[in-house]
């Protein structure tokens, strides 16, 4: 009976391996479109650098746009001929219209706002609705602005005025998060006429007379632009409704050369921050417009006057603040300064003082990530590695009581009014779907608001495990394995890893009700918590930045090696999954170790770090990558640039690149060009293939049928790649 197995066994593989012969032959006899090779070579601090494919950064050229083109038909229809491939999709389909959901909230009073995303539904639509339990009310369905052309629109950012009655958005078409600032009567339902332009990622602050807000907005593109300039040193300005309704002849207020008399550091935006019942406003210089430390200044909110206002500068960058928020006379913040795990102070506005302020919650075993305001108290966010608690802390930090919730998970979603009493926000696990929840402090209860109903996806045969890899130098790095009960570890499950590790970002558990068609066929799903991520504060973030970045690949290698070590996969069954800056740790998985993985999934990612600053987004990312302009940035830039240490004659995995066509953040030519290079490199007969969607950029704003084409294309491809026999490609 033993020996009947092991042979039936062995026929298998062999039909398998006699499909992947034939599909290969095949692939071999069509192959991808020829790249030629024009070296460019580029010398820093003595070392040469040849870079064979450097003419792929003109994206505008017409020989390189029909290259690229050819790139993404030939991927299509190598994708298409998987039979397996359209089943998928409509099982991902299915699952990803089954629940409705509800996010994004803010309150103002007892007005909600949230989007919503309906089973159905391409996009998220904005709603309101008058107290938690009140009638729900449509204010834009961004879908409808693309009707009746090829290009779709997303909602990108809105911020409703303090007493509600009115909302600036931001949309985007394409994916490009090339937002045009809007403004809705929440009363009437009409879209104003001001419509400002080149306000991406705008940080919206209302003035308390509800009928003026401060914004951010790059500068007008001129022939002589550099363009790292484009996506830079954006500027605050401040906007009346019905006046300079295209926002030229706005008054400027803060920003990089604004005043001679005010020195705002360099950095990618620049934003103001008011709060209903304080008298002073907070201008934010920010590096990167993410949540790493900001230069801070003050003013009072009655001196404002355009240039002239007295802007005072109060923090900087060294001072380690990274959230913020104002309540009357005072200033409450995160700080990582001498905290890794953070702190939360408080200091007056009249008469900052950082370095000496008072600490309301210290530093702790967890790491504070986030805090909001209410009437009553403080409701402080803490992530004890992958998990979250939510604490209320008084407003002098003399007590504190954990807030209770009904299953360990992530918390998202915070939201609080600094005028009323209580919090709002969700929780969801890996394999718990999200409950949007009431903190009521009168009760000191959580309720269920009934705003997200559990989900109708049966997750109950699934389950989440919570280990530990070792990496190279014995630092134990967090590991999520999500996978059916009781899996036999025997080596022979399909198995996606996916890694991040950059700007102190953590990958937190989130349900996702399109996992269950991986899951449900024995397949795993693995999460690497790698260095360079933020799950155990900044010194974890630290770890794996500039010089230390390899340690986020040596760490994400590490998790691979788990998992082929404790049998729940095999190289023949594992891929790694990256993408953005995450493209430097599959990359450098794919090229430090190629004989690990039969798959290697890159989303648009970073590959060529030493261009990365000179795109329009590059110097922003300066802070966490490095420079070339320094021979110890470039050091740190080459070691970290997969794209430098593809080897030729190299038995590499099979590769999907992809990218968007509008993609603003990582320049498409990332993916080309690490395409072309791979392609031309590798002596397996695995594909390597290049997939573009030209109606997105970095996934932003995409919808949920361009999100579910790209899952079942990049499950597929790995279904393909791995031998499960329903999805080798047809001969046709």
């Amino acid at each position: 009976m033993h020996k009947a197995k092991v042979f039936r066994g062995c026929l298998l593989l062999m039909a398998t391996a006699c499909v992947e012969i034939i599909w290969c032959a095949a692939f071999a006899a069509e192959p991808p479109p020829v790249t030629p090779v024009r070296p460019v070579t580029d010398t820093y601090f003595g070392t040469d650098v040849v870079d064979n494919y450097r003419y792929l950064e003109n994206v505008d050229d017409p020989q390189v746009q029909t290259w690229m083109r050819a790139q993404a038909d030939y991927t299509r229809a190598a994708l298409d001929r998987l039979p397996g491939r359209e089943p998928l999709l409509q099982r991902i389909h299915t699952l990803n219209n089954t629940d409705l959901s509800r996010r994004a909230f803010a309150r103002r009073g007892q007005r909600y706002f949230y989007e919503t995303v309906a089973p159905g539904a391409p996009l998220p639509k904005l709603y309101y609705r008058d107290d938690l339990n009140g009638e729900e009310h449509l204010l834009l369905d961004p879908a409808a602005l693309g009707a009746g052309t090829s290009t779709h629109y997303a909602l990108d950012f809105y911020t409703p005025s303090w007493d509600g009655r009115f909302v600036a958005y931001g949309v985007s078409a394409g994916g490009s998060e090339n937002s045009v600032l809007r403004v809705l009567d929440v009363q009437s339902g009409k879209t104003l006429e001001d419509s400002i332009d080149r306000t991406s990622n705008s940080v919206i602050a209302w003035r308390s007379d509800n009928r003026s807000f401060f914004y951010l907005r790059y500068a007008k593109r001129t022939p002589t632009m550099r363009a790292g300039e484009m996506l830079y040193n954006a500027r605050t300005y401040l906007h009346t409704l019905g006046t300079h309704t295209d926002g030229e002849g706005d008054p400027l207020v803060f920003g990089r050369g604004v005043s001679d008399k005010i020195a705002v550091p360099e950095g990618q935006v620049t934003f103001l921050v008011l709060s209903p019942d304080s008298p002073f406003a907070l201008a934010v210089a920010n590096h990167n417009d993410d949540a790493n430390p900001s230069t801070l200044f003050v003013a009072p909110v009655a001196r404002i006057n355009g240039i002239q206002t007295p802007w005072h500068r109060f923090a900087e960058v060294d001072d380690g603040i990274t959230r913020f928020a104002l309540h009357g006379d005072k200033l409450y913040f995160l700080s990582q300064h001498g905290a890794s795990h953070f702190r939360l102070l408080r200091t007056s506005l009249a008469r900052p003082d950082v370095a000496h302020a008072e600490v309301i919650v210290p530093e702790r075993h967890g790491v504070l990530t986030g805090f909001e305001i209410a009437g009553d108290a403080l409701y402080v966010r803490e992530r004890d590695g992958v998990l979250s608690r939510l604490w209320r802390v008084s407003l002098d930090g003399g007590s504190q009581n954990a807030v209770p919730l009904p299953f360990e998970g992530v918390i998202r979603d915070l939201t609080a009014d600094p005028r009323e009493p209580g919090a709002l926000f969700s929780i969801q696990g890996w394999v718990q779907s999200a409950r949007v929840l009431s903190y009521d402090p009168a009760a000191s209860a959580t309720t269920d608001t009934g705003l997200v109903t559990p989900s109708s996806v049966d997750f109950s045969q699934m389950e989440a495990e919570e280990v530990f890899a070792t990496s190279y130098d014995g630092t134990r790095v967090p590991l999520s394995i999500l996978h059916k009960k009781g899996l036999t570890l025997d080596g022979s499950h399909p198995t996606i890893l996916t890694g991040y590790g950059a700007y102190g970002l953590s990958l937190e558990p989130g349900f996702s009700p399109t996992a269950l068609a991986w899951l449900e066929r024995g397949n795993v799903l693995a999460i690497a918590h790698v260095r360079g991520g933020g799950e155990y504060g900044e010194a974890w973030h630290l770890a794996g930045e500039k010089l230390t970045k390899l340690n986020t690949v040596f760490d994400f290698i590490a998790c691979a090696e788990y998992l082929i070590n404790q049998q729940y996969t095999a190289p023949k069954y594992l891929a790694g999954r990256g993408g953005s800056a995450g493209g430097i740790t599959v990359g450098g998985a794919l090229t430090w170790r190629p004989d690990l993985f039969s798959v290697i999934l890159d989303q648009v990612g970073i590959s060529d770090t030493l261009r990365v600053e000179l795109t329009p987004n590059g110097p922003p990312n300066i802070s966490e990558l490095g420079s070339v302009q320094n021979e110890e940035g470039f050091h740190g830039l080459y070691a970290m640039g997969a794209y430098f240490h593809v080897r030729d004659g190299t038995a590499y995995p099979a590769v999907l690149f992809t990218t968007g066509a509008n993609d603003p953040r990582v320049a498409p030519w990332q993916m080309t060009k690490m395409t072309a290079r791979v392609q031309a490199a590798t002596r397996s007969d695995r594909p390597v293939l290049l997939r573009v969607d030209y109606d997105a950029g970095h996934g932003m704003g995409s919808t949920k049928s361009q999100n579910e084409m790209l899952t079942a294309d990049l499950w597929s491809f790995a279904l393909w790649q791995m031998g499960d026999p329903a999805f080798q490609p047809n001969s046709q």
